[in-house]
């Protein structure tokens, strides 16, 4: 893979700016603060896109290359695969992910997959080369090849690690070591006392103490709520049979006053019944009298008659004796007695005839009078058994709508209580003949079931605040057995990774450590020209290399520069066991701590060992430049 052409719109300080890069060497050259930076991170960026986030630093990547005016914060990168496949990269550094051509200026950005955090991963599909992968070998800066005296023994182990491990920064003793730290520290053993394993053990033991202890209320709790179950269910049913039995005696109750409105017009009616009995033997009383009257009256009648007849007779006798005595007597005080004698007789007639008379029109009197009463009691009686036949009429007719309102009711009652109250039950009930004494014997049932639930919620009560210490204890339990299951995972997880890096550094040991051992050997001969031309490596010793006469001295014996550059020889060599692809070299003033013959020795390894690769060298000086003349090696120069 090549980098074919560079054009910056604004990034950073550089504006403005194309660049035309070609095979093999291509040398930027420019004065410190030139841009030469900023160009790496540029290329960097289009790759993988610029961070907004710190990692570390003072300021983000984002925020340093930001120009400060104007809002164009672009650029465009040219590149071609091994396979003359041509790409251009657009990227608005402002959005996350670029614009991919093809070479026919296709879009195919969305050929690639897009993760939501480093966003289109199309360079890592071509090359399989990550940002880490690509800062950590292709790229190799100024600050990574600079190491003072002090600072030998780090850099050659950092080779051993390489040779090692195939990573500069990872040591197969050394993680080892830290796993096992990591393992006595965030696990323990059971030999040791204050680890989390053994903390966490002993916790869940005086946990699952308490929670035994405490399991004990929860049982009687559970018994406490299945009795004021049972006890609701029964107050339930109670109050249920309350209220029928209530419904029920309120319906009798209508119903005896209903019955005692019919009583009352059954007592109306007997009353009548009564009264016409007691007006019939007035009237008879009247008829017995009456005929009394009629007797008194023919009597009187007989005795007028009499009256009559006497009166005639002593008249006869009067008038007879008055002709005698005229006749024979001749007496003249005889014939004046006369007159006063009828007159006597007359008025004697007169008077009793009066006085049988208004005997007579008194009991005329008294017979229309008590005929009058009969006639009025008769219209009585008439009233009082019209009224009597309406009193009956209603009566039954109140009989009967009445007991079908309440046999009504009661049914109703009754189908309104079958879901609550059982069948057998609301038959007894029904049947009772003194609801009131049922109706006290439920309530007396209900209040003591009552006080029975009250208490039981008292116990209950007293039994939460140890139930809500069990719930705590349970949660701690669980939180402690997470904390137990993820230290086993850990464990696990430790176990596992020491397998593996086990395996894989006997993998590495086999396969890589000799092929980085020989890579390097051939760089150390190159580089000193033959001086040293073997290196081995070993767990014991390290990194030992081979002198003239054959013997091994380690590796921390040579020189500070030799160091130096089998480091960055090693490094680069790692290109090739990276990507399928032939990945560019980017130098950022590698060499500016190199005298003159080192440099030329590492710009002529350079040049033969990587020379299908393309090669970006950012330097200050002309060293590079002139050495390259010198060594009559082609290369691209570039001036910023």
């Amino acid at each position: 893979m090549k980098i074919n052409k560079i054009k910056i719109n604004s990034y950073g300080k550089l504006k403005d700016k194309e660049i035309e890069l070609k095979n093999n060497i291509n040398i930027i050259q420019g004065k410190n603060e030139a841009g030469k930076s900023t160009l790496l991170n540029f290329i960097f960026s289009s790759f993988y896109g610029i961070s907004k986030n710190k990692k570390g630093k003072e300021i983000s990547d984002f925020d340093k290359y930001k120009p400060w005016v104007g809002e164009e914060f672009s650029g465009k990168l040219s590149y071609e695969l091994d396979n003359k496949e041509k790409y251009e990269i657009f990227r608005d550094f402002k959005k996350k992910n670029p614009k991919i051509f093809n070479e026919k200026m296709e879009d195919i950005s969305k050929e690639f997959n897009i993760d939501k955090n480093k966003g289109n991963e199309f360079f890592y599909e071509q090359t399989k080369i990550d940002d880490t992968l690509f800062t950590s070998t292709i790229l190799v800066n100024q600050e990574e090849v600079k190491l003072e005296k002090q600072e030998q023994n780090i850099l050659i182990q950092k080779i051993a690690n390489l040779v090692g491990t195939g990573e500069d920064k990872v040591s197969f003793k050394r993680a080892v070591d830290r796993i096992e730290r990591r393992r006595l520290e965030e696990i323990g053993t059971e030999r040791s006392r204050e680890k989390p394993i053994n903390l966490i053990g002993k916790n869940i033991q005086e946990l699952e103490a308490e929670k035994q202890e405490l399991e004990e209320y929860q049982n009687l709790k559970y018994e406490i709520e299945e009795k004021k179950k049972n006890l609701n269910k029964e107050i339930k049913n109670l109050e249920n049979e309350n209220n029928y039995l209530k419904e029920i005696k309120l319906i009798n109750e209508n119903e005896k006053i209903e019955n005692e409105k019919i009583n009352l017009k059954i007592n109306f009616k007997n009353q009548n019944d009564e009264k016409i009995n007691s007006i019939k033997n007035k009237i008879n009383e009247i008829n017995l009298k009456n005929k009394n009257k009629n007797k008194e009256n023919k009597k009187i009648n007989s005795e007028k008659n009499k009256l009559n007849k006497i009166i005639l007779i002593i008249l006869f006798i009067i008038i007879l004796i008055n002709i005698l005595q005229f006749i024979f007597i001749k007496n003249k005080i005889l014939n004046y007695l006369f007159p006063l004698t009828v007159s006597m007789v007359l008025i004697f007639y007169i008077f009793f005839k009066n006085k049988i008379k208004n005997k007579e029109f008194k009991n005329k009197k008294d017979l229309e009078k008590e005929n009058s009463e009969i006639n009025n009691l008769t219209q009585e009686i008439n009233l009082i058994e019209k009224n009597n036949i309406e009193l009956k009429n209603e009566i039954n007719e109140l009989k009967n709508n009445f007991n079908l309102k309440i046999n009504l009711e009661k049914e109703k009652i009754k189908n309104n209580y079958l879901n609550k109250i059982e069948k057998n039950k609301i038959n007894y009930l029904s049947e009772l003949k003194n609801i009131n004494l049922e109706i006290q014997n439920t309530e007396n049932k209900l209040s003591n079931k009552k006080i029975e639930l009250h208490a039981l919620e008292f116990d209950n009560k007293n039994i939460e605040p140890k139930l809500e210490n069990l719930s705590k204890i349970e949660e701690k339990l669980v939180n402690e057995k997470e904390k137990m299951i993820n230290i086993k995972k850990l464990e696990q997880s430790i176990n596992l990774a020491k397998e593996i890096l086990n395996s894989s550094y006997e993998e590495m040991r086999n396969t890589v450590t000799p092929k980085f051992s020989e890579k390097l050997s051939q760089s150390i001969a190159q580089i000193t020209n033959q001086k040293y031309s073997n290196i081995n490596f070993n767990d014991e010793k390290g990194l030992l290399v081979e002198l003239e006469n054959g013997n091994y001295i380690p590796a921390s014996r040579l020189s500070i520069g030799t160091i130096d550059q089998l480091y960055l020889s090693l490094r680069l060599s790692m290109v090739e066991e990276l990507s399928q692809e032939k990945m560019p070299i980017i130098l950022d003033e590698a060499f500016a701590y190199y005298d003159t013959e080192r440099l030329k020795n590492i710009l002529k390894y350079i040049n033969e060992r990587f020379n299908n690769h393309q090669i970006i060298l950012l330097t200050c000086t002309n060293r590079e430049k002139e050495l390259l003349d010198e060594l009559a090696i082609d290369y691209n120069l570039i001036e910023l």
